[in-house]
């Protein structure tokens, strides 16, 4: 399955972007109450796409109770998963993917629950990854407290996708779906289509790899012509979430973490 002609060779970067301010405490609370779900001057609402639940693929409880914030995200942040590029694209295969990088993230990184908040399957199944993401989501006015992204985990929403995408691009419908996913988070939390960046923005890492990670510039095209919504340029360096900034002011930066994306041998069938 190949990609569509206008999504083979995009520009293979974006430049850097400026700092913003961070909505915290209760300003964040309002700005959360005063606002619509959906940004005023959008043309129409996204999609909504269908999102397997963690009930529905069988997940496991988290090992402890799933924080959810007051604030809205301010970006999406696009991951693949390092896994084989497989040519199963049934709704079994994407259930185990789930499951497996639960049970990774949890009983190998130690992490409470799942570290992303969705994933995106080759097959273009959609599904939650941590607990209550898909509720959140929903509601549009609040988000889950994640594990996908040092720095920004309490200030974006995390999409892993599945495969390894350094040298091949992904699966035209993996591609659509998760087009769809970005297009439905930023109609649902008000956000345009330009909040849209690789994991390797914000970390030292090769993810989403470098076919993704170019794709990335018709990514923000393609979610703003079905939010038909005018794709404005994105701010430059965004700022890092609140709870990172206090870890670096009591405790000095550490070194860019360089996180690898995969899952040990013989987690998927």
């Amino acid at each position: 399955m190949t990609l569509p002609a206008s999504h083979q060779s995009p520009a293979a970067a974006t430049s850097r972007h400026t700092r913003r301010s961070v909505l915290t405490g209760a300003f964040a609370l309002a700005t959360a109450a005063a606002l619509p779900v959906a940004a005023a001057g959008r043309a129409h609402a996204a999609a909504v796409p269908d999102i397997i639940g963690c009930a529905a693929w069988g997940a496991r409880a988290a090992s402890e109770p799933v924080v959810v914030l007051a604030n809205r995200p301010e970006r999406i942040i696009v991951h693949h998963t390092a896994t084989a590029n497989v040519t199963d694209y049934s709704r079994q295969r994407a259930v185990a993917l789930a499951r497996a990088i639960q049970t990774y993230h949890m009983d190998a990184q130690g992490w409470i629950d799942t570290g992303q908040h969705f994933t995106v399957s080759r097959g273009a199944f959609v599904l939650e990854g941590r607990h209550n993401s898909l509720a959140e989501l929903n509601s549009g006015r609040r988000q889950v407290r994640a594990a996908h992204c040092v720095g920004q985990n309490t200030v974006s929403i995390g999409i892993e996708n599945e495969g390894t995408y350094t040298s091949q691009a992904p699966p035209a419908a993996q591609y659509a779906a998760l087009a769809d996913l970005c297009a439905h988070i930023c109609d649902q939390y008000g956000l345009p289509a330009s909040e849209i960046y690789g994991h390797r923005d914000f970390n030292s890492t090769a993810c989403p790899g470098d076919r993704l990670y170019a794709l990335l510039p018709s990514l923000r095209q393609d979610v703003a012509i079905r939010l038909g919504a005018p794709l404005s340029e994105p701010e430059a360096n965004p700022e890092e979430d609140p709870v990172w900034d206090l870890v670096r002011q009591a405790t000095g930066r550490p070194p860019a973490a360089t996180l690898g994306e995969y899952l040990p041998a013989g987690l998927l069938p």
